[in-house]
């Protein structure tokens, strides 16, 4: 394909709708004041829409590319593991949910860093969450610009140049100017198109392989191995675990996931939303993974013959989907990008504008217009997200591996510090932050050196290392308070 106009027009449409509707958005009065319209929504975010930003969370182009890249290397052993993350977003508003909601609407918190700062009665823990927040959410977003715009490069044959522009350009301005309830809008239109994506290729893989039945004795027959839980060894029990952890279980406490229980209307909303989320979670999970997999038995070839794991579906979609096709197809895994950046780019915002910059001019007696902070936060957001670009011009390898780091890093960070913050009464500042700053840094330690214990990925001794730390800060604390 070299150029392919049939293949960009879609895809540009869809784009254009997404600044349509943060125009939209702008143009709508903040309920609650300004800060809180701008980053949680004003706390009005029904059931549905709830739900689907949600999914638009968990749904990176990652998961979209190098998660189906790795089924296809690897088989059913990859989908059992998927099946693990289906019921995070259940965890996420069942057990942070509510407690997060009511904590927030009691102290008017706007941002994650409020309620830690609330909890701990610490700036230098708060300083430090929201520095955590930017640096790990700036390597999310470039692993995500760089997959979509490697994705949209091999799908419609134009420049990956092109692509990272258009890119830019459409989830820095609609979500500068729209704020939070552009992003759950947005999110709730991608998450829509990534199931109709899914449904077509899924469609047209077992079109082109002859049916369900013929493709699975292509795999029987040549990669049998490719059918069992350990893939003949290369879905090693400890991959399990790490991915548990990884896009598991500690994801329950990423920064992105938790501003979510900030931003819903009621309990029968989130109620709602824990069923519809986990619903669709589930479908999106198992049929994108599947969908890997069988696409080894149609195109017969490893992922190093297609240009790598982050080249397969692109691959695929070329090469069993008609082109007139195509255009919407790819809608479907770069909406995961495009609503993933957004996410992560208004908490990034909110750590800078609330969380450092306001807090600081509060500490100084300093009262701030809603002008000023409405025109700040714009600028913050479009600055963050510019930098952010800048960064993915020289695009890395592997944007799986760096979206893993990105989500570990955060998860070290916050994990420890929120459940034992929200849920007991015993932890301590002290404890907070050594967790958050010491295990942090003996996790990137870890990822540098590759040191990965029993097979398993660095996660497992970041969050181990926060664990101990938070439990002997807290500790050296109160025997200080007793004596």
């Amino acid at each position: 394909m070299n150029g392919n106009l049939m293949v960009l027009l879609p895809l540009l449409g869809f784009m254009a709708a997404m600044l349509a509707l943060g125009i939209y958005v702008r143009r709508q009065s903040h309920a609650g004041g300004f800060l809180s319209g701008y980053f949680v929504g004003g706390q009005t975010l029904g059931a549905f829409v709830l739900a689907m930003t949600m999914v638009a969370t968990y749904s990176s182009v990652s998961s979209f590319v190098g998660g189906p890249g790795m089924a296809y290397e690897i088989g059913f052993g990859w989908i059992y593991m998927a099946v693990i993350q289906t019921m995070t977003i259940f965890l996420v508003l069942g057990i942070f949910g509510k407690k997060v909601a009511r904590l927030a609407r009691r102290i008017h918190a706007v941002t994650i860093v409020d309620i830690i700062r609330h909890r701990y009665q610490s700036d230098a823990l708060a300083a430090l969450a929201a520095f955590a927040i930017v640096i790990f959410f700036a390597a999310s977003m470039v692993a995500q610009f760089v997959g979509g715009a490697q994705l949209f490069a091999a799908v419609t044959g134009y420049s990956y140049e092109l692509g990272l522009v258009l890119f830019g350009i459409v989830v820095v301005v609609y979500t500068s100017i729209g704020g939070f309830r552009a992003v759950a809008l947005t999110d709730t239109c991608c998450a829509i198109v990534m199931m109709l994506g899914i449904v077509l290729l899924f469609y047209y893989v077992l079109e082109a392989g002859g049916g369900l039945a013929a493709i699975l004795a292509n795999l029987r027959a040549a990669h049998p191995e490719m059918l069992t839980p350990t893939a003949a060894g290369r879905m090693p029990i400890s991959l399990y675990i790490s991915q548990w952890l990884l896009v598991g279980a500690l994801t329950i406490a990423l920064p992105q996931s938790v501003v979510r229980g900030i931003s819903y209307r009621s309990s029968r909303d989130m109620h709602r939303a824990m069923i519809i989320g986990t619903v669709v979670i589930a479908f999106m999970n198992i049929a994108v993974n599947l969908v890997g997999v069988l696409g080894r038995g149609v195109l017969g070839v490893d992922a190093k013959a297609l240009g790598g794991v982050d080249s397969v579906i692109p691959q695929l979609m070329a090469q069993v989907m008609p082109p007139e096709l195509l255009g919407f197809a790819i809608i479907g895994p770069l909406a995961a990008s495009i609503s993933t950046i957004s996410g992560v780019l208004i908490v990034a915002s909110s750590a800078v504008v609330k969380d450092v910059y306001l807090h600081h001019q509060q500490q100084r007696g300093k009262c701030v217009e809603e002008k000023t902070l409405r025109q700040l936060s714009m600028g913050v957001t479009a600055t963050l997200g510019i930098i952010v670009f800048v960064l993915a011009i020289a695009p890395p390898s592997l944007i799986w591996l760096i979206n893993m780091f990105a989500f570990g890093g955060l998860e070290t960070a916050f994990f420890w510090v929120l459940v034992f913050g929200l849920f007991t009464t015993w932890a301590r500042r002290t404890g907070a932050l050594a967790a958050m700053g010491g295990g942090t840094l003996i996790y990137c330690a870890a990822m540098a050196a590759g040191f990965k214990p029993l097979g398993l990925h660095p996660i497992a001794v970041g969050i181990t290392a926060s664990l101990v730390l938070f439990l002997a800060g807290s500790y050296w604390e109160r025997s200080r308070e007793r004596a």
